[in-house]
């Protein structure tokens, strides 16, 4: 389901001056600039990197992912559940990341929230187009399969848009293992 909204499901707005750690955007108000920083808010670790000025994007994305589920303990994976909750969050950063650099000039940022039940993936970019899975779905056909995959893999996700700024954030969601 792709869905525009002007806020992120369950989000309640901005935390009164940096309450939860994060700056009034949601992005970690201490080392983000620096290729990523961490926070923990009421049981929800939240980690942002910065895209400015770095080649070789996707990579760079999947490693910082990788790390982050290295620090919250998906990886290295107990079970067969774990290990593949791990592998879907890294292909989902992957194409998050790499539409953003087919459709809209490339990613600015990249964030990461996670929770006992769900883990939040969250690319932006300055881009105006809409993402969406290519209908009809042509699994024999290269290319166009990105937004597919992020569909059946993910709880949800959708677009959220700024009325003061250009762009979008392209939001995801997937269930932590069991």
């Amino acid at each position: 389901m792709s869905i525009t909204r002007p806020n992120p499901p369950g989000d309640r707005g901005p935390e009164p001056s940096g309450a939860s750690g994060t700056s009034e955007g949601g992005v970690p108000s201490s080392g983000a600039s620096d290729g990523g920083g961490a926070v923990s808010s009421g049981g929800r670790q939240v980690r942002g990197l910065s895209f400015e000025g770095q080649s070789g994007v996707v990579p760079l994305a999947r490693d910082f992912t990788r790390q982050a589920l290295h620090a919250w303990g998906w990886l290295p994976a107990a079970g067969a559940d774990q290990r593949a909750a791990a592998e879907d969050v890294l292909l989902v950063v992957s194409e998050l990341v790499t539409n953003a650099c087919l459709h809209a000039e490339g990613p600015d940022e990249l964030r990461i929230t996670c929770d006992n039940k769900v883990i939040r993936l969250e690319v932006s970019d300055k881009g105006t187009g809409q993402p969406s899975p290519r209908t009809p779905h042509r699994a024999g056909r290269p290319g166009g399969h990105g937004m597919f995959i992020v569909q059946r893999l993910c709880l949800d996700w959708g677009v959220v848009r700024s009325p003061e700024a250009a762009g979008k954030t392209v939001w995801a969601e997937l269930g932590a293992p069991a």
